[in-house]
């Protein structure tokens, strides 16, 4: 079971590692935004389609946390040993200095995860094409759902920690911290997008995020080896 602590620190991490969702996600939120139709192109028009993207996005991620949850669930349960959990959480830890490490831009190890993500991507995509171009806020949120299961290390690296937790309500509950957590840098995203693709490549950003990361991490472990 996660706590609120890290309910907080899912939080944190989507917002630290937004500079990670920028750079990755930009190219997707300046098509979703520009594609969108004339009437909603400029001014406030455009938020509730942009609101509408990333809500059915972090549904996305909350199914997903959901799911990973009830994996370690039935994984701890089935083998009947408590030390399963802890084997799980000290991987989850230990997925997070890692994390660190790929959003500092010190080590890009996770990138095979993407990779590895990109199989799935591909047999889910075509299906979001058949929405677009966008007409409706309605349209924009199945477009949103679909984007939610594009191939990230950032989000596959909660999602392991979301299988620590070891109960598919947590690990919902984490994945929607951490899906918040994305949600001001992914708006604004869809508002400057320009501007904030400039910042996301700042590598001083980047380390910092990293850094921050890594600190949730070697607490985690810490406090687990206690």
């Amino acid at each position: 079971m996660i706590s609120d602590v890290s309910l907080l620190a899912a939080f944190i991490v989507g917002l630290l590692g937004g500079v990670h969702c920028v750079a990755m996600c930009g190219g997707i939120v300046a098509a979703l935004s520009f594609g969108l139709p004339a009437r909603a192109a400029g001014g406030g028009a455009r938020w509730p389609f942009l609101l509408a993207y990333n809500l059915a996005r972090i549904s996305s991620y909350t199914l997903a946390g959901g799911l990973m949850g009830g994996v370690g669930w039935l994984v701890t349960h089935w083998s009947g040993l408590h030390q399963v959990q802890l084997v799980l959480q000290v991987i989850a830890a230990l997925f997070m200095l890692v994390l660190g490490l790929y959003l500092g831009g010190w080590w890009h190890g996770l990138a095979w995860v993407e990779r590895a993500g990109g199989h799935v991507w591909r047999r889910i995509e075509p299906f979001g094409r058949r929405f677009l171009p966008v007409r409706s806020v309605a349209q924009a949120f199945v477009l949103g759902l679909v984007w939610g299961w594009l191939p990230c290390g950032l989000v596959y690296s909660v999602l392991v920690w979301s299988v620590s937790s070891a109960d598919p309500v947590y690990g919902a509950a984490l994945l929607l911290s951490f899906g918040l957590g994305t949600l001001p840098n992914l708006l604004a995203m869809g508002v400057v997008a320009e501007r904030l693709s400039a910042q996301a490549r700042d590598p001083r950003l980047r380390r910092l995020a990293g850094l921050l990361v890594m600190g949730f991490g070697g607490y985690a472990l810490v406090q687990l080896i206690r």
